[in-house]
């Protein structure tokens, strides 16, 4: 058995392990590389391994950097299944379309506009790729072991991150080994913890957060603090949010802080149709997550959802104080720009990060506290407050991840550390080592193991 690291190798982003095991070839998740101009360049590379011989994708979770690439192999030649959980299918029949479109309106607008040195400017995949994608999934619910062969079936068990996010359990043989995906956090509001690892003969584990340790202070108290002191002075706070989870989260804790009486009733704007599908979708599964159907309700109806562009552009000539929900999460794309270019060069205005923003994005160069931000080929004067919120994160934080693995029922006889930048995914590996005794290694991009 073999196993290559095709992406989320020193970075957060382009998740993709191909697993080799007799005649079978088997890709477990199938992300976009974002960040980095020479990260987003592999998007366009042709893969290691010809899709047409690949036998089937599983996927831990839908989020792009995790699912995003799907449509481009399919158009490159794949035919087989697509397995994830129905929360992960309903959301890719979300994510998937309108990051096919993102590619599109991003095309259309470098030719329109002339700041790209591509004649002409294409996309990486279209909306009618993701849309024809979407006939490869197969539902597979948590804890239904698949087989692929017979001697070669997997399971899914929860992961705690978003909706339908999965720990994939794969067993070859005599050999069993797992891919953590994304973990969440034990405690978290809203998701489910996620599931004590059974343990086996390999582990792969996430690192996004693998050198630090999320704030003890509530997140509604910070959330709060930060649209009291915008709102009193005028201004706007605007949220750029990953749609899929932080979205619900936000949303969460202000009609938390509006029920206590922590904030004015001030509006509450989601401008991200991603984000308005995904919090239905929430009561819908509600079986995967805490809330009840009825509270799962009163926290999405506390928001208008802007579903038009006209709808969007009039968000930005209110100067009534508000607070703006918007995608993406690292603004790189999506009506969170436009947002921006309105709202960026006033210093009443806020805005807000709540999630990891990845090295080479927009939001890491804001938070970084860049005085010039390019958007659309333009360069704009940044002025509004800038404020970061590291505990709402749905990752969990170094000690978490400690934690959890601490309740592994066996130890793995070999842990690789993926989906971190280099300081966090060593930081973790030396932890691992020094405090559970493991044997862990951080692999490179395209490393082949045999396993």
């Amino acid at each position: 058995m073999q196993l290559t690291f095709l992406g989320a190798t020193g970075t957060v982003t382009g998740s993709k392990y191909l697993l080799e095991y007799r005649d079978l070839k088997i890709l477990i998740d199938c992300g976009l590389f974002q960040g980095y101009k020479e990260l987003r360049l592999r998007n366009w590379e042709a893969l290691p391994v010809d899709p047409a011989q690949i036998d089937a994708v599983i996927l831990t979770h839908a989020h792009i950097d995790h699912s995003g690439y799907v449509p481009l192999l399919i158009k490159n030649g794949y035919t087989g299944p697509i397995y994830a959980t129905p929360a992960t299918t309903d959301l890719c029949k979300i994510l998937l379309p309108d990051s096919g479109y993102l590619h599109e309106e991003d095309a259309r607008r470098a030719n329109r506009l002339g700041y790209t040195r591509h004649r002409p400017a294409l996309a990486l995949y279209t909306r009618d790729d993701a849309m024809d994608s979407l006939d490869y999934f197969r539902d597979i619910p948590y804890g239904t072991p698949h087989y692929i062969s017979d001697d070669l079936h997997f399971s899914f068990s929860r992961a705690g991150h978003i909706m339908g996010a999965a720990i994939v359990t794969i067993k070859a043989g005599n050999k069993t080994i797992q891919f953590s995906g994304d973990v969440g956090r034990p405690n978290d509001p809203l998701m489910e913890p996620p599931a004590i690892l059974s343990g086996g003969d390999y582990l792969l584990i996430e690192s996004t957060y693998g050198d630090r340790r999320h704030g003890d202070e509530s997140p509604a108290v910070e959330l709060g603090e930060v649209i009291r002191k915008t709102s009193s002075n005028g201004g706007t706070v605007l949220i750029p949010t990953f749609a899929v989870g932080r979205a619900q989260s936000i949303l969460y804790y202000i009609h938390q802080l509006k029920k206590s009486g922590d904030i004015p009733d001030l509006p509450v704007f989601v401008d991200s149709p991603m984000a308005t599908n995904a919090s239905a979708l929430m009561c819908r599964h509600h079986q995967d997550h805490k809330l009840s159907e009825s509270q799962c309700a009163a926290v999405c109806n506390g928001a208008s959802y802007t579903r038009t562009v006209e709808d969007s552009k009039a968000l930005g000539t209110s100067l009534l104080p508000k607070v703006i929900l918007s995608a993406s999460g690292m603004a790189t794309g999506g009506r969170v720009l436009h947002h921006l270019k309105n709202l960026m060069g006033d210093p009443k205005n806020t805005i807000l990060f709540t999630g990891f923003q990845a090295g080479g994005t927009r939001g890491e160069a804001i938070l970084a506290g860049e005085e010039m931000i390019k958007i659309h080929g333009a360069m704009y004067k940044l002025r509004a407050r800038v404020e970061s919120l590291d505990n709402i994160s749905a990752h969990a934080d170094a000690d978490e991840i400690i934690a959890w693995l601490h309740q592994c029922k066996k130890a793995p006889k070999h842990t690789f550390i993926i989906h971190g930048d280099y300081e966090p995914a060593h930081a973790l590996k030396h932890r691992i080592r020094n405090e559970l005794g493991w044997e862990v290694s951080v692999p490179d991009y395209l490393d082949k193991v045999s396993l």
